[in-house]
């Protein structure tokens, strides 16, 4: 197995803006910088955060079976996963959802996107391109009709995340109007690659080709852009300065974690892993049909899905304070009399909310929702646990490493009033 530690073509950058750097996924990636991670999370709240996003992988798909390859292999029924009345996967849309193995076990979660009748584009988490493609070639057993390549390295990517996103974008893109227009939520437009990838042209103002997604790993309104790999320094550094005025931040994986951890969604190999996907938050993504008693296709783990009995349940949970427990082999999860009830997924702190009463209230709740003046929030523990049975939300637990414990609370909802599928004009 390859050790080698890669890095991405921001790395120079990160490194000479003291980033404190780490290993993760394969990729020396910049933590934190010197503004610090609560700063980094709060600005994604506030105003917006920018985030290297170079080592997540990219598969484009070509061909007249790519479609039928990925209704055998990915969760979400493509012909009826668009809107609430499950209209299909049309040119311009993208979709999340996970490939299963045999067994109900995750090999990764994904963004599929439609660029074209039979061009498709697939980003998964780092280090997981080479694995996904083996596992598409794999089923595609040398048929002809899907053309699978490969991009791991080769494309640009960023995160631009808040809710003064599109303002900074607009900036530094053509024709921005057209751009923001109809863009609703997972949907995007422009192509890194035009030759590769087919789609209306998005640029920068100088010409530079890109593609915009209104997707993002934080649970608040903003972007995935994607470029070619020798300009993305240029569109890195554009942002930060048309974002100045906003208070723009660059942001590491730390802020990431917790802003991902405060909006419920699951970190690959950590929340979600090779064990059976089932009884967790994150069910929407299997084809259920209206009754929820059966799948509207059959797929790789469908089977093993359907006869699963009584599986562990991944919860989400949050404390009554900033605290959090460390995970470790010896660290688990306990009711109020000590009995172990399962294990501790992540823990981390999402700085922009705390309690108000029995409420949790973000800094971006409305007045008029419960939010007081002022509100400066302490933050508060959160994440995901794996235990042996479905607990109700607002039934207490206990987190411990072995020492400390910790009292937090299961929830359907951690941070409230995230701005992901706001409407775009409301958020120019």
């Amino acid at each position: 197995m390859d050790t080698t530690i890669k890095t991405t073509r921001l790395h120079a950058w990160h490194v000479g803006q003291n980033a404190n750097m780490a290993a993760f996924g394969g990729y020396e990636m910049p933590l934190w910088y010197p503004s610090g991670a609560k700063a980094e999370h709060l600005a994604v709240l506030t105003g917006a955060g920018l985030f290297d996003t170079s080592h997540m992988a990219v598969l484009s798909l070509h061909g007249p079976k790519v479609r039928d390859l990925l209704q055998r292999l990915f969760s979400k029924d493509l012909e009826r996963c668009i809107g609430p009345k499950k209209g299909p996967l049309v040119a311009g849309r993208c979709v999340y959802g996970v490939f299963l193995d045999q067994n109900g076990g995750v090999i990764d979660d994904a963004i599929v996107y439609q660029c074209a009748a039979t061009d498709y584009m697939i980003v998964v988490n780092a280090s997981m391109g080479g694995p996904i493609a083996a596992h598409l070639r794999q089923e595609q057993a040398g048929q002809p009709g899907a053309v699978i390549n490969d991009h791991t390295d080769k494309v640009g990517k960023m995160d631009l995340q808040g809710p003064a996103a599109a303002r900074i974008l607009g900036r530094v893109l053509k024709d921005p109007a057209t751009v923001f227009e109809r863009m609703v939520y997972f949907s995007f437009k422009g192509s890194f690659n035009p030759q590769l990838m087919p789609a209306e042209p998005v640029t920068l103002l100088d010409g530079t080709p890109l593609m915009v997604s209104r997707t993002g790993y934080t649970g608040e309104f903003g972007f995935e852009l994607f470029i070619a790999p020798e300009h993305i320094d240029k569109l890195w550094n554009q942002l930060l300065a048309a974002g100045q005025p906003e208070g723009i931040l660059s942001c590491g994986l730390a802020a990431r974690d917790s802003l991902r951890a405060g909006a419920g969604l699951p970190l690959s190999h950590q929340d979600i892993g090779p064990w059976m996907f089932a009884c967790n938050p994150w069910l929407f993504v299997l084809p259920w049909n209206e009754e929820g008693a059966a799948f509207t296709k059959d797929f790789t783990g469908a089977p093993a899905l359907l006869a699963a009995t009584n599986p562990p349940c991944t919860l989400a949970y949050a404390g009554f304070d900033p605290r959090k427990i460390t995970i470790s082999d010896q660290s688990r999860v306990i009711d109020l009399e000590g009995k172990v009830l399962g294990t501790i997924l992540t823990c981390t702190t999402d700085m922009a909310i705390d309690r108000v009463g029995t409420a949790i209230i973000s800094i971006a709740t409305p007045v008029e929702a419960g939010r007081p003046e002022p509100f400066t929030p302490r933050g508060l523990c959160c994440g995901l646990v794996r235990v042996d049975r479905m607990l109700a939300a607002g039934t207490e637990v206990v987190l411990t490493d072995g020492k400390r414990k910790l009292k937090v609370e299961i929830r359907d909802q951690i941070r409230p009033d995230r701005t992901a599928r706001k409407p775009m004009h409301s958020m120019l």
